[in-house]
């Protein structure tokens, strides 16, 4: 039975991540460990720490010693972290890699949001490292940012409504700029499924979690299908 262990930096995924990995690889063991320092830590210092790098490689390393055949980090702040491991050779994997690919293959003018800097800035990079590792032509991707300013710390406050808020008005934004819409981070899913149909556009609104999933079984060598 192949196992698949996830790493994550906010203690509200591993349900959202469970639901998921149930529906499309009902036969993969999983487990699932929560560093929210990771994410903390980050955050403080504008970039990943080495240190901070340090830890996540040591929880990548403890997983593959009992027995997981793919890390998943489901943390897109930790992608420059998690992109050193894998050319280190480690089986790990970041959870807005397919992200990336499925937004290049919708169009040109990529639109990024976040509510972090440190989200946003290396989800845009992989975006652009994709896009040359898939064979676009150098300036055909053009990426638009969208930073939501305060966004964050009304989530961490607990003032969901006023975090939604700040989301909505910068989706609104961003749609009529691109041709579609990358969530840098999961939970601003939620509040795009909210906009109106007309609100949207017809832009395709991307977020990373069943991507990231599905891109999971791609490497362990499984169709969700046969992962039974």
């Amino acid at each position: 039975m192949p196992k698949l262990a996830l790493i994550h930096t906010v203690g509200s995924l591993p349900p959202i991540f469970a639901g998921l990995t149930s529906e499309a690889l009902p036969g993969v063991e999983t487990t699932d460990l929560v560093d929210e320092a990771l994410l903390g830590e980050t955050i403080a210092a504008g970039r990943v720490p080495e240190a901070t790098a340090d830890r996540l490689e040591e929880h990548v390393r403890t997983a593959v010693r009992n027995g997981a055949d793919l890390v998943l980090v489901t943390c897109s702040s930790m992608g420059p972290a998690v992109d050193a491991l894998a050319e280190r050779g480690l089986p790990v994997l970041r959870v807005d890699e397919a992200l990336a690919d499925a937004a290049l293959r919708a169009g040109s003018r990529v639109g990024v949001i976040a509510t972090l800097r440190t989200t946003l800035r290396p989800t845009a990079d992989l975006i652009r490292r994709r896009a040359v590792d898939l064979g676009r032509a150098e300036g055909d991707v053009d990426i638009v940012t969208e930073l939501v300013e305060g966004a964050f710390d009304a989530l961490k406050a607990g003032n969901l409504d006023e975090h939604d808020a700040k989301v909505r008005d910068g989706l609104r934004r961003l749609i009529p700029k691109v041709d579609v819409i990358v969530l840098a981070q999961a939970s601003m899913a939620r509040v795009a499924a909210t906009l109106e149909p007309d609100e949207a556009q017809g832009r395709p609104i991307l977020a990373s979690p069943r991507l990231g999933v599905q891109r999971a079984a791609e490497r362990l060598g499984l169709r969700p299908a046969e992962a039974r």
